[in-house]
């Protein structure tokens, strides 16, 4: 995508946590000034592979937040899994760059302290997720105060249609068989969950400043439409592409301008359907819950995404069952007391909290089993 925007568009840095390889690829490929490497035995091969090259190794997470405040830097694409991303969005918007942001997890644990220090140094967050960028552009079809909801669709997953009972024995090859996308493990069990757009709802509240009852959830199979908003006439915008994450990518590198893509494109030519559907609390309990943590605010959006990736692990590992990963976000977040007002710190300590708290019922649910 960067050699296809030409050349005014450089990758000055890149980082990684442990595949050493996959960046070095990169570095032949792209050439930047330095790279972060944040797992010490590939921060170590990494800085013998580039010795002499004239790129700069960061290492570790501290290393990472220093490489994003670099001055030669103009737009950071936050793209870390989980929390761990948080100190570099952080990073940014105290350097001032402006932030193409796919890392939800900033705003579901800390949006109370960034979207305030990014208005206050005036940096822009410009969405990455397919999701929030459709509502970002739709969004400049009328005035704020014009905003009836926004409407984040949702693929369903592999257990749109499957009986609560088949979800809550799915295995791990069931729960990564996403119909649509093709991501990582972590955010496809978040899809399968549902959890990626419980994570989503409490982004849409913080990025386009609106409360929980004006954004609504739909399950589109199709993956077409993006997300919508309607206004207060009564009119629907809809921003409609194939499912291409690239597309996303590029309008936020070049807002607000827009270039040629290399993204699919849809053929209208050909018949095709559109499908919407209301999501089923019962298969998908992840949207309940964000609901109420979106409401409730506070430290409770850094307690329900530690609880969820603490049993995303579990699951992953073999520890608990499918269906019990949102059983032991709910417990943690029930056995929470919460802080309707936190700083920085209380948000990470909510997060340590939860780690812990979700790991207590993970054993004691071993046990039991």
């Amino acid at each position: 995508m960067i050699e296809h925007l030409g050349p005014s568009y450089q990758v000055t840095a890149l980082s990684a946590h442990s595949q050493c390889d996959k960046l070095l690829e990169q570095v032949r490929r792209y050439r930047p000034a330095a790279v972060a490497v944040t797992e010490d035995e590939a921060c170590q091969r990494a800085a013998q592979e580039l010795k002499g090259t004239g790129v700069r190794v960061y290492k570790g997470p501290a290393g990472l937040v220093e490489m994003v405040q670099r001055g030669d830097v103009d737009v950071v694409l936050a793209a870390i899994v989980g929390a761990a991303g948080l100190p570099a969005v952080f990073a940014a918007v105290e350097a001032g760059q402006s932030l193409a942001l796919a890392n939800k997890e900033a705003l579901v644990v800390a949006g109370s302290v960034l979207i305030p220090l990014a208005r206050e140094r005036k940096v822009p967050i410009l969405p990455v997720d397919s999701e929030h960028s459709a509502i970002f552009q739709a969004l400049h079809c009328g005035k704020r105060g014009e905003i009836r909801r926004a409407i984040l669709t949702a693929s369903g997953g592999p257990f749109r249609n499957a009986p609560v009972d088949k979800i809550q024995n799915a295995t791990l090859e069931d729960a990564l068989n996403h119909p649509t996308w093709r991501m990582g493990n972590k955010i496809t069990i978040d899809s399968a969950t549902m959890f990626n757009k419980a994570l989503e709802l409490i982004e849409a509240c913080w990025l386009f400043d609106l409360p929980p009852h004006q954004v609504d959830i739909v399950i589109h199979p199709e993956s077409v439409v993006h997300s919508m908003v309607e206004f207060i006439d009564g009119s629907v915008m809809a921003h409609l592409s194939p499912p291409d994450m690239r597309t996303p990518i590029q309008y936020a590198l070049t807002y607000p301008e827009r270039a040629d893509g290399i993204s699919r494109r849809l053929d209208l030519k050909q018949a095709f359907s559109l499908n919407f559907q209301p999501p089923d609390v019962e298969r998908f309990p992840a949207i309940r819950l964000a609901y109420d943590v979106a409401t409730r605010g506070g430290t409770l959006g850094a307690v329900m995404n530690a609880a969820n990736e603490s049993a995303v692990a579990a699951f992953t590992s073999g520890k608990i069952r499918f269906g019990e990963i949102s059983r032991m976000v709910e417990l943690t977040i029930q056995e929470h007391e919460v802080q309707p007002n936190p700083g920085l710190d209380d948000l990470l300590e909510a997060d340590r909290w939860a780690r812990n708290t979700a790991n207590r019922w993970i054993e004691e649910t071993l046990i039991r089993n």
